[in-house]
């Protein structure tokens, strides 16, 4: 079987790494930034406040979403392989050991020209995020996310979020929105993105998290599999590694 892209370019499914990841502030709250930060901070939270009454301290709360201010905590991939898919994860509270054991099943399993990554806004989060940070830790960028002086339509990158676009850039669509109107079980049944922050640095409860992960990539997995006519896939077929 055949999937095809927004590009019209064939691509075997077999040949997709569907990915989710997630990722929380640095450090657990804005006074445990040292002074550098703390004021490289203050500078960024002006610019995304929302209200006059917020500060540089309530904003922290959206750290994570920042690669130069947060850290990834979980990577969620999934395969199909003989029919089944198998989904993985990469948890760790040391995410220098957490991206060098993505980094090794990319560069192993996942490097060749026609094989491709796949995520709900990967182009706008996951890719830029996973790629920023690998970086930041030291770590050489696997064939697949090295984008360096390619073009946007050269990367092996596929996007959930921007194949419902059809063209229109306008709004944002959440995996949650179309997991509903596609009929496909929803992956916001136990927490949600904005909850993890607080799970991970005041509970503690990494599996929980990377549970809540594991549940967006197989919905990932379903819609692209919506998108291109084909049946959803059946509890039976899918296997947690």
């Amino acid at each position: 079987m055949y999937i095809m892209n927004n590009n019209t370019e064939k691509v075997k499914p077999e040949h997709i790494l569907f990915l989710d990841i997630e990722t929380v502030g640095a450090v657990a709250e804005y006074q445990q930034l040292d002074a550098k930060m703390k004021s490289l901070w203050d500078k960024k939270a002006e610019n995304i406040k929302k209200n006059p009454e917020d500060t540089a301290e309530t904003c922290y709360e959206m750290a994570g979403i920042y690669a130069e201010f947060g850290k990834i905590i979980c990577i969620s991939v999934a395969f199909l392989k003989e029919g089944t898919l198998r989904i993985k994860s990469f948890a760790d509270e040391d995410e220098r050991t957490l991206l060098e054991n993505f980094a090794t099943l990319l560069n192993n399993y996942f490097h060749k020209p026609y094989h491709r990554l796949c995520a709900h806004n990967g182009k706008e989060f996951d890719f830029p995020y996973l790629c920023r940070r690998m970086l930041i830790n030291g770590i050489p960028l696997p064939s697949v996310l090295d984008v360096s002086g390619k073009k946007p339509w050269e990367t092996n990158f596929l996007d959930t979020m921007e194949m419902w676009r059809f063209g229109d850039y306008k709004n944002y669509t959440s995996l949650d929105l179309l997991a509903t109107i596609f009929r496909i079980p929803s992956p916001k049944d136990d927490i949600d993105g904005s909850m993890v922050h607080q799970i991970y640095w005041e509970g503690n409860d990494i599996q929980r998290i990377a549970t809540y992960c594991e549940k967006d990539v197989l919905t990932i997995v379903q819609l692209y599999l919506r998108y291109n006519g084909q049946d959803l896939l059946a509890e039976e077929n899918i296997l947690v590694v």
